[in-house]
């Protein structure tokens, strides 16, 4: 049996996943942007080349020494794939601009873009090939699509999108399969670049945004549909929204992990995870922008103590994203509070006052 002080973030990670105890918490320090920080450059610069993101990730890997490597670039990524519109901020991820489905009547003739032939998307599996290769398979190689049941937010809109998906059911269906093929075809691709596992980001699934009831002839069948179609491990993100109330839902879409968010109790997550489904999360990542040495630690301390214990855990922002107003010396401090906390066996009094 491997002694757990000598295992590789990818072996931390495997044993966090199989609900067994390894050597420390794993770490996820979900950084895009940053690496935009460590090269210089502005952000839109940095994204525009797939060394950039490899070179940054490498740096901020080294840097925080935490688990893993993320290939994702920036959500609207997908969105310019099919010709949409992206606005760059000097301080922030990337976002979508003007929907590109304009009215409901341009669905039926949507096609899925095609992978091989979109200069973006193949940026991006560059970099993962890239990342694979530079881990040697000591760390994971994450990479991101979003879900087709969350993605026409971008498409069409807010507004527009939950009147399609209340009021015109069969166009709603149609756009379902088409984002279904591009969601499925862009998981796959990326897990043949070379990422470890797919993060499926689904906020629009969370209880936060529509009711269970609605969740489970929506965004559940198509969860279901889809991951069941991608050839790898696949976690489910629900970007800062609420998870508890569909857990048992979660695990039945096939997903072996879960993004929580910040605002919920996290040892009542644990319960209703443990042996089914590894948690992500939970810190605050917009209260970590102001966090100093002690608040982190605190904060590190208390989720470990609720969330670790039995294994099953992974430490890491609450929407999947740190934002580029966190500083370094916040991060820093981060990895060393899970350091010097959350290695195996976990204090389980390690978020009382001292």
């Amino acid at each position: 049996m491997m002694s757990k002080e000598k295992m590789t973030s990818m072996q931390r990670v495997l044993t966090t996943l199989e609900h067994k105890e390894p050597d420390r918490v794993p770490l996820f320090l979900l950084l895009t942007t940053h690496g935009a920080k460590e090269l210089g450059l502005s952000i839109k610069d940095y994204f525009s080349s797939a060394a950039n993101v490899v070179e940054g990730q490498l740096r901020l890997l080294q840097k925080y020494k935490h688990d893993c490597l993320l290939g994702f670039f920036y959500a609207p990524a997908e969105i310019e794939a099919w010709g949409g519109e992206v606005i760059y901020y000097d301080d922030g991820p990337p976002n979508s601009g003007r929907p590109f489905i304009g009215s409901n009547a341009e669905i039926d003739r949507l096609s899925p873009p095609k992978i091989k032939e979109t200069p973006v998307l193949q940026n991006i599996l560059a970099a993962i090939r890239l990342l694979h290769q530079k881990s040697a398979g000591k760390t994971p190689v994450l990479g991101v699509a979003v879900s087709p049941f969350s993605v026409p937010v971008m498409q069409m809109g807010f507004d527009a999108y939950l009147d399609l998906i209340y009021g015109q059911p069969q166009l709603f269906e149609r756009l379902m399969e088409i984002n279904e093929a591009f969601c499925v075809d862009w998981a796959n691709a990326q897990l043949e670049a070379g990422a470890t596992a797919i993060c499926y980001f689904d906020p629009v699934s969370s209880p936060t945004i529509i009711p269970r009831d609605d969740y489970l002839t929506t965004g559940y069948l198509v969860a279901k549909r889809t991951i069941n179609r991608i050839n790898g491990p696949v976690a489910t993100h629900l970007a800062s929204g609420i998870a508890l109330p569909i857990i048992d839902d979660i695990v039945e879409t096939g997903s072996g992990a879960v993004g929580i968010s910040a605002s919920e109790d996290l040892a009542k997550i644990k319960e209703a995870c443990r042996g089914k489904l590894t948690i992500i999360g939970n810190l605050n990542g917009i209260e970590m922008a102001r966090w100093n040495e002690q608040e982190t630690a605190a904060a590190v301390k208390a989720a470990i103590a609720k969330g670790a214990p039995g294994g099953g855990f992974i430490l890491a922002d609450n929407h999947g994203e740190i934002p580029w107003q966190v500083p370094g010396d916040v991060l820093l401090a981060l990895s060393e509070a899970v350091r010097t906390h959350g290695c195996y066996p976990i204090d389980r009094e390690l978020d009382k006052n001292e």
